[in-house]
């Protein structure tokens, strides 16, 4: 694909999901109306969603240009992706953050809405052309024994863990006071919210980035912990919101794109594939 048509296509993407944001916000606000937003907030909230929307396409644009898939099933995986990382964050958010009003059923409401109507647009501007059967990609899953796919699971998942409660524990003392107004649940339910829940979830989401972006193990690697962390990390911090203050969201910004860039990192290295093989690298040779 030429690269002007790269460009133009990613254009067609971050101004229809630009729309199709705007168009879930107000079809969701007539069953669950919202609550008034700080005038502050909403001065430059245009400005702030348009900047996440150029993250968030990007790095999805990213996954469409390189998977194999084409059709419904590009369209779908695509969209799937940011959608399940904003519902898994509000799993975590809704047990730390009950004393901060937030309307979850509104949030997550709007989010269904706005990733069903964001397949057509990128079935239709990146699920149409042509599929060659000679660029299939390396499969992380079938490709390994059922052995070494649950000690990789295992690792890849105390992984996830044990960076959460490292960049968790180094920004403490930096958001402390805003957590004494909050109800903090027990260690217990932290392990088993991130071990159990959390933590599966996000190694099986790399697993889908390392299907979906074909590449060979270190390259690879650092492929899934960028995408991983503009999605995951960058582009639900990035916008100011009423919930948590700004010292609060930067310090949260840091930890979660420190911490997921080496997950994601650490997933793709493991499941990864050595090299790419013989047709591909003739291909990209060509």
């Amino acid at each position: 694909m030429k690269f002007s048509t790269v460009v133009l296509r990613v254009l067609s993407v971050f101004v229809a999901v630009s729309v199709v944001q705007i168009l879930a916000g107000a079809l969701v606000a007539i069953v669950l109306p919202p609550k008034d937003i700080p005038p502050d907030i909403m001065r430059h909230i245009l400005q702030w969603m348009f900047l996440t929307n150029a993250v968030t396409v990007a790095a999805l644009s990213v996954l469409a240009l390189r998977t194999e898939w084409r059709g419904w099933t590009l369209g779908l995986a695509v969209a799937a992706v940011p959608a399940a990382i904003a519902f898994l964050n509000g799993i975590e958010g809704a047990i730390f953050l009950r004393n901060a009003h937030i309307e979850w059923p509104r949030i997550l409401l709007t989010t269904a809405v706005g990733a069903a109507l964001s397949v057509p647009v990128w079935t239709w501007l990146f699920g149409r052309r042509r599929r060659d059967d000679a660029h299939e990609h390396f499969h992380p899953i079938i490709s390994k024994s059922r052995g070494e796919r649950v000690w990789k699971f295992v690792i890849s998942d105390v992984a996830f863990l044990t960076l959460y409660l490292v960049a968790g524990t180094i920004i403490f003392p930096y958001i402390k006071d805003f957590y004494a107004t909050q109800t903090i649940p027990s260690m217990r339910t932290i392990f088993a919210l991130q071990l159990l829940v959390r933590g599966p979830a996000f190694v099986v989401l790399c697993l889908l980035l390392v299907r979906m972006l074909g590449l060979p193990r270190l390259s690879g690697a650092l492929a899934v912990g960028a995408v991983f962390t503009l999605l995951s990390g960058v582009a639900p911090l990035l916008m100011p919101n009423p919930y948590f203050p700004d010292s609060v969201r930067w310090m949260h910004f840091y930890e979660v794109t420190s911490s997921n860039f080496v997950f994601g990192a650490i997933v793709g290295w493991l499941w990864g594939q050595p090299k790419l093989a013989p047709t591909q690298v003739l291909s990209h040779a060509a």
